[in-house]
């Protein structure tokens, strides 16, 4: 299961995947149910979630059924418990957005909930993330998960979600970390061959490798950076039941 889940992604363009992927895994999903572990955001339950990675799996990260990731489940769990996003009626704008979530924060926000990419098939707006197609001051929330490391100028992308939020607005913005991490992002668009950039980045689609200067980063843009490690304030119990990965940290951005 972990070559194949890993051949998959690898080699097979995401929004291919997104399209045709959840039957499939939902089904194998039913191989794996059990009481271990627990999804927070369908709320299903397995005797251990499935591998995912690209090259090296890992173990325990991906729900069959809503087909969370690890980050997608510390990003739920923190947007219920340290922000409004469940309790208030707020505009978001979701960029390049994870099916786990669309459904659940359409039915949250309805029509105020946007979701915007530039290929996906999921997404609503077809959109530049470096010329964002609203006016400013437009949204209360911008989701920003593993987009910026794919992206030509991330800290124009980022200067657009400042521009775009309210004052007092936040947007979440994951991006990969690779071990041992350095002090100073790498990054070169000039590198075009997908084994090489693989190599420097991480991914073949990958055009930086970010460091420990990423909130440095986050604020270049306008915005205050904020690293949360709420995963920390769970209990080693709650970790594991959820697959979240000790030591994540949520990265904020928020607009003064």
């Amino acid at each position: 299961m972990k070559k194949v889940i890993s051949w998959l992604i690898r080699f097979v363009p995401r929004k291919y995947l997104q399209r045709v992927g959840g039957f499939g895994l939902k089904v194998v999903g039913l191989f794996y149910r059990g009481s271990a572990v627990t999804c927070p955001v369908c709320s299903t339950s397995y005797r251990t979630f499935l591998p995912y990675g690209r090259i090296k799996p890992r173990p325990n990260a991906l729900c069959p059924q809503c087909l969370s990731l690890e980050r997608h489940r510390l990003i739920w769990l923190y947007l219920q418990e340290k922000t409004a996003f469940f309790t208030a009626p707020l505009r978001v704008l979701h960029i390049a957005p994870e099916a786990c979530f669309i459904p659940r924060f359409e039915k949250l926000h309805g029509d105020r909930y946007i979701t915007g990419d530039i290929e996906s098939p999921l997404a609503k707006v077809k959109m530049d993330i470096h010329a964002i197609p609203f006016p400013e001051k437009t949204f209360d929330a911008v989701l920003c998960n593993h987009v910026l490391e794919h992206v030509h100028d991330d800290i124009q992308a980022m200067r657009e979600i400042c521009r775009v939020l309210k004052p007092g607005g936040f947007s979440i913005m994951q991006v990969p970390l690779f071990a041992p991490m350095g002090d100073v992002t790498i990054e070169d668009t000039t590198i075009t061959d997908p084994r090489e950039r693989e190599r420097l980045f991480g991914q073949d689609d990958h055009v930086r490798k970010y460091g420990r200067d990423y909130s440095r980063r986050i604020e270049r843009a306008g915005l205050r950076a904020v690293e949360d490690n709420f995963v920390n304030t769970l209990s080693r119990e709650k970790q594991k039941a959820y697959g979240l990965v000790p030591g994540e940290i949520i990265y904020t951005g928020f607009k003064p």
